[in-house]
């Protein structure tokens, strides 16, 4: 009898342990952090790149790759993983190619544009509207010593 009781026992708790875990998979209204792995790589800095760019010059404008395959050093592998909390995950890939230490063909996800727009303005005019300032202490003291100007 007990081992039969042991048998049941150990067949719902696994059964609830399992359904745990996957019963949390899919709950609505549970928050998922969003996930960003690899190298972060947009339009813009693929536009950066140029041919016979220096490896110094690439690591500049992209950062470090992710990959570097120890026996061909002339590919370079950045990568760049992104999963928003309930949708499916989206990779883009860029390869690098090099001859020696210059940068001679990329493949990959995103491409070089041929005539790229241009980057958007960092800096931002603002119109201050002017304002009366008050008369500083020497403006006040020189305005008593001086007659007909009431400036």
């Amino acid at each position: 009898m007990s081992q039969i009781l042991r048998r049941i026992m150990l067949l719902i708790s696994f059964s609830i342990t399992t359904a745990c875990s996957t019963l949390a998979v899919d709950v609505p209204f549970v928050y998922k952090i969003d996930i960003d792995q690899g190298n972060v790589i947009d339009q813009l800095m693929i536009n950066q790149l140029r041919p016979n760019m220096t490896k110094r010059q690439v690591i500049y404008v992209l950062g470090s790759p992710l990959l570097i395959d120890p026996f061909t050093t002339n590919r370079w592998d950045y990568i760049y993983s992104q999963q928003p909390g309930h949708e499916d995950r989206v990779q883009e890939r860029v390869a690098l190619f090099f001859s020696g230490d210059n940068l001679v063909h990329i493949e990959g996800d995103l491409a070089p544009e041929a005539n790229p727009p241009p980057p958007p303005p960092k800096e931002i005019t603002i119109d201050a509207p002017k304002r009366e300032l008050k008369k500083t202490l020497y403006e006040i003291i020189v305005g008593l010593f001086t007659f007909g100007d009431d400036s």
